[in-house]
Formats: C-alpha cells, structure tokens, sequence
C-alpha cells in the first residue's frame, strides 16, 4: 500500500478550500509537458472550454423550509455502495505525476470510500492496485489482440473488480495540440504496468512534431470496433458493464438494449472531438432515453460540490472525477487525494442542505434552469 508521508500542502500559505487551489499548487509543481499533457484538450480546446461553461450555465432552484438537519451522500454504484456518488475516473500514467501512482490515488479513493476505476493504461498492475484495498473498476480500452483483452477482464476478475468499464470514444486520440507542440514522450522510467511491464513501446519514442503517446494509441487500439464487438465483450464476463463516452440518446438506448448496466454520458474531458457537445448539456437527454434501465454517470469539468448536485438535479446517478484528483495526487500524493475528494464532500453537503435536499434521491427532484435554455 501506498505509503502517505505526505501532508497536503498549502497552496498560497492557505489551507486549500476548493479544489481550485491544488490546481494552481499541481501547475506550479509540474514539468510544463506534463502538465501539458493532463490539462489540455484536443484542437482549439473549444470543447475543454465548453464543458465548464455549460455546468456554470445550470442554475439549481432550492427549495426552502425543508427541515433538512443533516445531509446523506451516499449513493449506491452497480450494487456498491459509495459515500459520495462519485467514482475516480481511468486516468493513464499517474506515476507521472507522483511516484506513487495509482497506488497513491487509490489510497485517496479508499480514504474517501468510492470506487477507483483503474485504466488499461495505468502506471502500476492491477494486482498491485487491488492491494491497496479500495473498490475497483476496471476500465478497458478496446484492443486489436482480443486475446489480451480477454486476459485483462479474467485479471480484473481475479482481483476481485466489481465493475468493467470500457471507454467507446477513443478509436484514435484526439489531436492534443499542446502534446504535438512539446513532442511529448513519457520518460523511460513510466510504463504501461498492464500491457508493456518490462520494456519501452512507442509511447516511448519521441518524433518530431508528434505525440507518442497518440502513435501508440493508434498501434494497440482498434478504431474499427462497433456494436457488435460490445456484443462479444458483454458475453465474456458477468461484472456489471458500464459504457464510457456516450453523448448520443440513441447510442444509450443501443448500449442498454446490448446489456449494459451504467453509462457515462462524457466528452473524454475534451480530449477527443474538439467542437462535441458539453456532457451535462447532453446528460438530460440520455437520461430521459433510458428511463431507468441502468445507470446514468457523468463526466467532463466536475469541479464542485455544486456541480455534483447540478448533475444529480438532471438526473444522474454520480460523476466521475479526473483531472482533479491529478492535481491532489500531484500535489501530496494519497493525502492530496484524500483532501479533493473531502472538499468535494464538504461542498456537497453544504449545497444539498442550502438547497433543502436530505439526501440524493432529494436532490433528483430539484428543478433546475439552463441559461437561455429549457427548465428541467
């Protein structure tokens, strides 16, 4: 396990109170590459940009004289239970960030008692991961050796993940402007733990005026997979199947008809289609397409405790987090971890009680204005 030898830092000689603050203290700690390449987004980062202006524009209506003494935040995750309704997204090479980890950040998610979903692409094994203690899920990309994909569920399995996760919006990598500018390669000392443990991949191999990270996404994953290949995946485990990048109401509707018991309504944090529609924009509408069949999460520029409740007041069950437990992870490790998601649960608590919500089934009822949209 992790070992948590670091306290969380202040940022400012503050104490952090809002997860804005690790981002500056990340920012400031970071190689301009490596913070490059966790905080940017594809193209003209028009969709990055987007989705935060398009959580900004829900406006919540609170109800009042609600009687609430004391908020409950836990939710219930594919037969799991959560103190928050959030999960720690699939976040790739996270040594790279602090020596530690995954283990580091699985530690924080184990702290916070939610779920860390650990990606295909993670900087340490899943066995070494699941000895932390922390309910996993594993994330799947889809691979052009189904063999090794098979490997990587019967693993999961084996360490006792209770949920598979596999990502639909990633056939190639977005173009990542700020990674094709600084050329950026991981250092040799980084691996992909669960598909190249013992030597260097493309990833690797800087090239002028590209990302290696992209050429070797595009020499291990397959851009040809469809529904039918979902089909396959569904018949060759039992854990509960969550669909990761849906944005489409009719891609929801097709995930659930093939099995599916959650999806993630994302834009991949606008790292994929610069220019797709901000996630909580479509997070309404996937919701009223599956009427209750399964699941609903979402992600992309989850900030807050307030944006948590937004997401809750059109109809999800929870979020994932990213980018923000980077910045904890990077700043002091698991203890950095821990602290995000704490504040996270801070700032929940105090916007379900402003807004008259007990728990989270309450918050669902909230109704909720999008500026110079539809109410909800």
């Amino acid at each position: 396990m992790a070992q948590q030898s670091e306290a969380p830092v202040d940022t400012a000689g503050t104490h952090p109170v809002c997860v804005k603050d690790l981002q500056q203290s990340a920012a400031a700690r970071l190689a301009p590459a490596v913070w490059d390449f966790i905080a940017g987004g594809s193209g003209t980062e028009s969709t990055l940009d987007a989705n935060r202006a398009a959580l900004d524009s829900v406006q919540l209506v609170p109800r009042v004289l609600a009687g609430v003494k004391k908020t409950d935040t836990g939710a219930q995750f594919l037969g799991t239970s959560a103190a928050l309704p959030l999960a720690v997204a699939p976040m790739a090479y996270q040594r790279l960030l602090h020596p530690e980890g995954d283990l580091a950040a699985a530690e924080g998610a184990l702290a916070a008692q939610v779920p860390f979903v650990v990606s295909t692409i993670s900087s340490h094994s899943l066995e070494d991961i699941a000895k932390v203690g922390a309910t996993l899920w594993f994330q799947l990309y889809w691979l052009h050796d189904r063999g090794r994909m098979v490997e990587l569920i019967r693993r999961a399995e084996q360490v006792g993940c209770q949920a598979l996760m596999v990502t639909v919006d990633v056939p190639i990598m977005g173009r990542r402007l700020r990674d094709l500018r600084n050329e950026f390669a991981l250092p040799s000392w980084i691996r992909s733990a669960n598909l190249e443990p013992d030597g260097p991949s493309a990833a690797h191999s800087r090239q002028p005026g590209e990302s290696a990270v992209a050429t070797h996404t595009k020499i291990t994953f397959d851009s040809t997979f469809g529904w039918s290949d979902l089909e396959w995946l569904r018949e060759q485990t039992r854990l509960p199947l969550v669909i990761k990048g849906i944005l489409d109401p009719r891609d929801a509707e097709q995930a659930v008809r093939l099995g599916a018991d959650a999806v993630v309504v994302s834009n991949h944090g606008g790292r994929q289609l610069d220019g797709a529609l901000p996630s909580i924009t479509a997070l309404p509408w996937v919701v009223e397409a599956i009427g209750g069949q399964c699941q609903v999460l979402m992600d992309s520029g989850v900030r807050s405790g307030t944006d948590i409740l937004r997401a809750l007041a059109l109809g999800a069950d929870g979020v994932l987090i990213g980018r923000p437990v980077l910045w904890g992870l990077s700043t002091a490790g698991a203890p950095g971890v821990a602290q995000v998601l704490s504040l996270l649960r801070t700032e929940l608590e105090e916007a379900l009680l402003l807004a008259g919500c007990a728990d989270l089934a309450a918050a669902r009822t909230l109704r909720s204005f999008v500026s110079g949209g539809r109410a909800h």
